[in-house]
């Protein structure tokens, strides 16, 4: 089974991308969950969104707490939110940031696995037209995701 965490704001689309990514994997045969975890928050406030994607039934129901897999689609979120927070080294992180990679690593607390960066921003707006960060992200994840060693 593969675990993936997802940290965006509201309004950028981490919910729908992660409920995109259950309804590709379940039209290829797998068990999925995909679910969010928010409150009342406003647009811009930080959001969580989780998948499992599995060749067998699914039997856990709970949060993902470990892992394989953490989608960073704002940035910003690194500066307030422990995004490492269990995050398996056999996995990885897929940022969505224009940084340079020492000054990403300096805000991820030590962690010691795969770093990926994608400039989503200017991938959406040279495909799409418009900034929808989510799109590209999805894109990211299923790609690095297919390279899991389970």
């Amino acid at each position: 089974m593969i675990e993936i965490r997802w940290h965006g704001r509201g309004g950028q689309g981490a919910k729908t991308a992660s409920l995109l990514l259950a309804d590709a994997a379940f039209n290829t045969g797998k068990y999925i969950q995909g679910f969010p975890e928010y409150g009342p928050e406003r647009m811009g406030a930080p959001i969580t969104a989780y998948n499992r994607i599995s060749d067998e039934e699914i039997t856990i129901h709970s949060n993902i707490y470990e892992p394989d897999y953490v989608v960073v689609v704002d940035d910003t979120l690194l500066d307030s939110v422990d995004v490492t927070a269990g995050l398996k080294e056999s996995g990885g992180i897929v940022i969505n940031t224009t940084k340079e990679a020492e000054e990403i690593k300096s805000k991820l607390k030590g962690y010691k696995g795969n770093i990926y960066k994608v400039d989503a921003r200017k991938i959406s707006e040279e495909t799409l037209g418009k900034y929808f960060p989510n799109t590209p992200m999805l894109a990211a994840i299923v790609k690095v995701s297919r390279n899991y060693d389970r």
